[in-house]
This record gives structure tokens, C-alpha cells and sequence, in this order.
């Protein structure tokens, strides 16, 4: 009796856990112990014992996931440890408009071998030159629009 109800405790400690741990390491050891705990309800009670202790883990896993999935999210506690701002920003630079830059003038800010980058504008952008190379200062053109890059040709 005592090693099931250790395991059962120690079960739903380690789900319990779960929720401020990383990772699902703890949750499935808890889950783990509570079906030990079973096992060694059926080995040391019977049937009808082991039957016992799967209803009272699988009531106290449901109730663990209510209360982890359901209640904690809106309670202070919870709402105190989910991160809820967004950032705005992206990691690339914004695709070009095919219509505002296909035929603009565009300068070599590095070389291009043949990818490189260019300004138009004042705006930086990711381009391919159709020459194979253009180096720093070269005067290009815009000819077209890759996935996200421009393409450019000597002007």
C-alpha cells in the first residue's frame, strides 16, 4: 500500500512540476510513476485494486490537466508566468515591390559576385547581378524580381 500511494504522490508531484519545468521531462516521469503506482496496485491488490488505482490516477491526471490547461492559464499566478507581448519587428529587411522598383536606377553598396547589395532610394536591398559581377559604386539596373532578391544589370 505504502509503495502505491508513494508513487501516486510522487506522481503528481512531478506533474505538478511540469507546469514551471522546461521541457516534458518531468510530466512524463509523473506519468510514468502514477502507471507504476498502477502495477503495483494490480500485483499487490488484484483486479479489483488495480482497477481501483487506474480510476483514482486517470481522476487525478484529468484533474492535473484541468488545472494546468483550464485554470492556472487564468488565474494571477499563472497569467504572471505567460508571456504575452509580441514583437513587431522581422528579420529580414521587406520584400521589394515589383512595381516601384522594376527599371530604378540602384548603386553597388558591396560587391556583387553576383549577389551583393544595393540601394535605390535611400533603401538597402539583396541583389543579383545578371553580369556575374558589379562592383561598389556601380551604377545598376533594376530588370526584374527574384523570390527575394532584385535582379539587377549593368546600366
Amino acid at each position: 500500500m505504502n509503495a502505491v500511494v508513494i508513487l501516486f504522490i510522487l506522481g503528481i508531484a512531478l506533474l505538478a512540476a511540469e507546469v514551471c519545468l522546461p521541457g516534458a521531462v518531468a510530466g512524463i516521469l509523473g506519468g510514468l510513476a502514477m502507471v507504476a503506482g498502477c502495477v503495483v496496485a494490480f500485483q499487490q491488490f488484484g483486479f479489483s485494486g488495480g482497477m481501483t488505482a487506474v480510476g483514482l490516477a486517470s481522476g487525478v491526471l484529468l484533474l492535473t490537466l484541468y488545472l494546468e490547461l483550464v485554470w492556472l492559464p487564468k488565474s494571477r499566478f499563472g497569467r504572471a508566468m505567460v508571456v504575452t507581448s509580441a514583437i513587431d519587428g522581422t528579420s529580414q529587411a521587406p520584400l521589394a515591390d515589383a512595381g516601384q522598383v522594376v527599371g530604378k536606377e540602384a548603386e553597388a553598396v558591396t560587391p556583387l559576385a553576383p549577389s551583393g547589395f544595393v540601394l535605390i532610394e535611400g533603401r538597402r536591398y539583396e541583389a543579383f547581378c545578371r553580369s556575374g559581377h558589379a562592383s561598389i559604386g556601380a551604377k545598376l539596373r533594376v530588370v526584374g524580381l527574384d523570390n527575394f532578391r532584385l535582379i539587377v544589370a549593368q546600366s
